[in-house]
């Protein structure tokens, strides 16, 4: 488990609760009492999720509310009731349906497996991560990833070749080692924002890695989670590049 894996997990953490029982939860802390930057991290989280708290704490309830909330799920109960039944056929039928899709359709293995791979590396980039290396030099970010054991013999297209880099960072699938390459595209930060942030993200590991990845070096453009994305692979690798916007924006980088 990487740094960037571990916060992942422990940004969901709330001490006091009985989530300390999951393995991942109790390796990413574990991992966090061996690693100071990711120490510190959790403290600071701690104490942002410790303010929220109190400043829930403050807040005053409308009168009546509980009641009103009481009233309405006796209401909803009633009506579930009456809906029972029919659910029940309704259940059955697709479960015999479900079973009989497992005979009559061939496994799709292969692309939940790239479908969770583009959803993990889309995580990735939605959820937080800390780069490795803070530069706009190519050749530097290259260096990096190839020291850090990554894939650094990566190609460009013409237009990334061309827009501003930010830095890079290496995340993990499975046992092996992903290049991530953030860029900056020069669209406007959220307001208030003090620093400028990547928000257009590549995704570089070894097409083998992944089954059921695309043969093609075409682009297949997909919405996945917040992301408008594009997968094709090149010269033995997968690539993977993500944005927030439309299709329009994302196919100027292709």
């Amino acid at each position: 488990m990487n740094l960037n894996e571990a916060k992942t997990i422990l940004v969901l953490h709330r001490p006091g609760t009985d989530d300390v029982m999951d393995p991942q939860l109790a390796e990413a802390l574990a991992l966090a009492g061996k690693h100071p930057e990711l120490a510190g991290w959790l403290s600071a989280q701690r104490a942002q999720q410790q303010v929220l708290r109190e400043k829930f704490r403050q807040i005053t309830p409308p009168a009546g509310l509980k009641e009103q909330i009481i009233s309405e799920q006796a209401a909803s109960r009633r009506r579930l009731a009456m809906r029972r039944t029919a659910w029940c056929a309704v259940a059955a039928v697709l479960l015999l349906l479900g079973s009989l899709a497992l005979v009559w359709f061939p496994s799709r293995a292969p692309e939940n497996i790239l479908a969770r791979y583009q959803h993990r590396m889309v995580r990735t980039a939605l959820e937080g991560y800390a780069m490795d290396m803070l530069t706009n030099d190519p050749v530097a970010i290259r260096s990096n990833l190839k020291l850090r054991q990554a894939p650094a013999d990566f190609t460009l297209t013409g237009p990334l070749q061309h827009t501003t880099l930010m830095g890079c960072a290496v995340t993990e699938w499975k046992d092996a080692k992903v290049a991530m390459v953030c860029f900056h595209t020069g669209k406007p930060g959220q307001p208030g924002a003090k620093n400028e942030k990547s928000d257009l993200w590549l995704f570089v590991v070894d097409r083998n890695e992944v089954p059921g990845a695309p043969e093609t070096a075409v682009p297949k453009i997909a919405q996945v989670n917040r992301l408008i994305t594009a997968t094709w692979a090149e010269g033995g690798k997968l690539y993977f590049l993500g944005l927030e916007g439309r299709e329009q924006d994302l196919r100027q980088y292709l």
